[in-house]
């Protein structure tokens, strides 16, 4: 009986141990998802700059000189190089919003089952030692 009772209290502690580390590290998560979220554009790096629409031009106009070999290939006009640029930009934030919300809500959720995990398996622990004392 004693070696049940120790099991259960170690059972609890490392359950306990195992919920903290899954709370700090879903509170990190947590947090660089908020902030992510909070620019979308900036929040990881990516090959193609979409800051301004100049920057994006000049990185389109230095592609195409590289590919001077190739006949009959020119870069778009203005207008039709905007429209890929907004379309580019309003797809990389979509997808870092989507990103983002999914991480806030998977962490937040992994967050209230360790605390719950932690809390009852603390009680469980605790109760274990009272009733050993006794």
């Amino acid at each position: 009986m004693e070696k049940v009772k120790s099991f259960t209290h170690v059972y609890g502690y490392i359950i306990c141990i195992v919920s903290v580390v899954v709370f700090l590290t879903c509170v990190t998560s947590l947090v660089n998802a908020v902030i992510n979220k909070t620019d979308p554009l900036q929040s990881y790096f990516d090959s193609q700059n979409l800051a301004t629409f100049e920057v994006y031009k000049l990185e389109q106009m230095k592609s195409f000189s590289k590919k001077d070999n190739e006949p009959g290939r020119e870069l778009p006009n203005d207008q039709t190089l905007r429209k890929i640029y907004e379309d580019t930009k309003k797809a990389k934030i979509d997808r870092m919003v989507f990103d983002s919300n999914k991480t806030i809500i998977v962490s937040s959720t992994l967050i209230v089952i360790s605390i719950i995990l932690f809390w009852t398996h603390w009680n469980i622990a605790r109760k274990n030692i009272i009733k050993k004392e006794e």
